[in-house]
């Protein structure tokens, strides 16, 4: 773990949880794509710039879920480097609460207020092209969270982020979080035609053919559609749903499952809804989801 591997002339990723990118600017100077899920991930991270003789200028986050941004207040500080966070990513970074109150939908209690959903926060600018290393690629990734990004680098490797999970990742946790089902689904269809000389998505394994993994995703996301309508033939509140799919799935319910379940769960029934699939309709006080 937190090992680096090199991928091209200037592209590297460190090992982790949730991989980081790493892009050699010069032979002393680097720039990180994300920075890990927490203190100690960017402790590690700063040996590994150190044992290598290399000065870290900048981070560029991909979006602001915690796993992605918890190392960025331990690099900035001990560094001084410039931290870019895209959009509305941008105020999730610098204000993280904002994370666990999203997902909640109200104030968040001490068991959502940790690490898993909350990094501590980071004085992030604004990322837009002008403020990339010369030759990057700013790509658009909407879906799994607000305005998330990926990068394409100079030697045409290309970072995604979280916008697909492995297949052992899907068939293990089967509901991946999703922020925006239709912007989801269209990224992918995007990413699926992509060329690149390597892909390196945060909880994938890097390859050169990326488009069998999009497929995969695309076919799980339009999976638990259909079980949320068939569940739906008859009036469903929320609460109820949530439990018999969590059944069905075989899901275990935390604090942590319910609000990330939950949240992707209500953007399922958005979309659904939306497209003319789903009914919503109020019964005794109660909001209750049918199949159109």
């Amino acid at each position: 773990m937190y090992e680096l591997r090199q991928v091209a002339p200037n592209s590297y990723y460190i090992q982790s949880p949730a991989k980081i990118g790493l892009y050699r600017l010069s032979e002393t100077e680097v720039c990180l794509i994300d920075s890990g899920n927490d203190k100690d991930a960017g402790r590690k991270v700063r040996q590994l710039l150190d044992t290598n003789g290399w000065k870290l200028t900048a981070i560029y986050n991909t979006h602001s879920n915690a796993d992605h941004i918890g190392g960025n207040r331990y690099l900035q500080t001990q560094i001084g480097c410039k931290i870019y966070a895209p959009g509305i990513e941008c105020d999730f970074t610098r204000h993280p609460v904002l994370e666990p109150a999203f997902l909640y939908g109200g104030y968040p209690c001490k068991d959502l207020r940790h690490k898993f959903l909350m990094a501590q926060e980071s004085d992030a600018l604004p990322l837009t092209p002008e403020v990339l290393p010369a030759g990057f690629t700013l790509l658009p990734l909407p879906g799994h969270f607000f305005s998330m990004v990926g990068f394409r680098t100079p030697d045409d490797v290309v970072y995604l982020a979280d916008c697909l999970s492995s297949k052992e990742t899907l068939d293990k946790y089967q509901i991946g979080f999703i922020y925006d089902v239709g912007a989801y689904l269209e990224t992918l269809e995007k990413v699926k035609t992509m060329q690149a000389r390597i892909f390196v998505p945060a909880h994938a394994a890097p390859t050169e053919d990326i488009a069998p993994l999009a497929q995969y995703n695309i076919d799980k996301v339009q999976e638990i559609a259909g079980t949320i309508l068939e569940l739906c033939r008859e009036p469903l509140g929320f609460e109820e749903l949530l439990q018999k799919l969590f059944t069905h799935y075989g899901l275990t319910m935390t604090f942590e499952q319910y609000v990330l379940v939950g949240s992707t769960v209500k953007s399922y029934l958005s979309w659904l809804k939306d497209s003319g699939k789903l009914t919503a309709q109020f019964c005794d006080n109660r909001l209750l989801w049918q199949r159109g």
